[in-house]
């Protein structure tokens, strides 16, 4: 088993706690580790790439709740729009227009995260302030999905302090926008490096992956 179970269950008892939803990020795993995991009683798991979480899904537990993590392009929603649990990284109101169409076509209200860029790497995806607004004004006439909260990932970087302030701007951005069809209940920020950081800023939902799986090969 390359599984670390004594890792999932500290860190599972730990979230508990904390009333922190663990996502095992499990791209580039086998399904077999990821059925390790869930036996083990895990039941979200986070997937990056389109086609490996079509594929996965349709050999796995039907209870697994699917979180894509990766960059979503809009021609590649309908592939995972008739099953998926949330989509994490909504970055555009193009993307949140286009799972609004191919939930309509599925009938189903599929549930989302905003993306904001909190990073100072400009590689990482996400809307600004204004950009968040506007979306979250345009989902008031998208009747098929739903804004559950925000998702962002802080700058690469040993700077704790850096990290811990990106947390907060985020954290605070989502105690101060106002989400329409409810209360926003999910807040997700944190990774495998710097999730105690998040979790001590407001995070409710952490991604995890190389504490649980080990270190991946790289996809080319």
């Amino acid at each position: 088993m390359s599984v670390n179970v004594e890792a999932y269950h500290s860190i599972q008892q730990e979230f508990v706690k904390q009333s922190v939803t663990l996502v095992a990020v499990s791209k580039l795993k086998p399904a077999s580790d990821i059925e390790d995991l869930y036996k083990e009683g895990q039941r979200d798991f986070g997937e990056n790439y389109v086609q490996e979480l079509v594929d996965k899904q349709a050999v796995l537990p039907s209870t697994i709740n699917w979180h894509f993590i990766g960059h979503l392009q809009s021609n590649k929603v309908k592939y995972i729009a008739p099953f998926v649990h949330l989509i994490h990284g909504v970055d555009s109101l193009k993307l949140l227009q286009e799972i609004n169409k191919q939930a309509l076509k599925n009938n189903r209200v599929i549930d989302c995260l905003l993306q904001v860029h909190i990073a100072k790497e400009e590689t990482k995806f996400g809307m600004d302030a204004p950009e968040l607004s506007a979306a979250l004004e345009a989902s008031k006439q998208l009747p098929n999905v739903n804004i559950k909260g925000l998702m962002g990932m802080a700058s690469f970087s040993d700077n704790q302090e850096l990290v811990a302030n990106e947390f907060k701007y985020l954290h605070e951005l989502f105690t101060t926008h106002q989400f329409d069809k409810q209360p926003a209940s999910i807040l997700s920020m944190g990774m495998s490096a710097d999730y105690p950081l998040a979790i001590a800023a407001g995070s409710n939902m952490v991604r995890i992956g190389s504490l649980l799986f080990g270190a991946r090969v790289v996809k080319h």
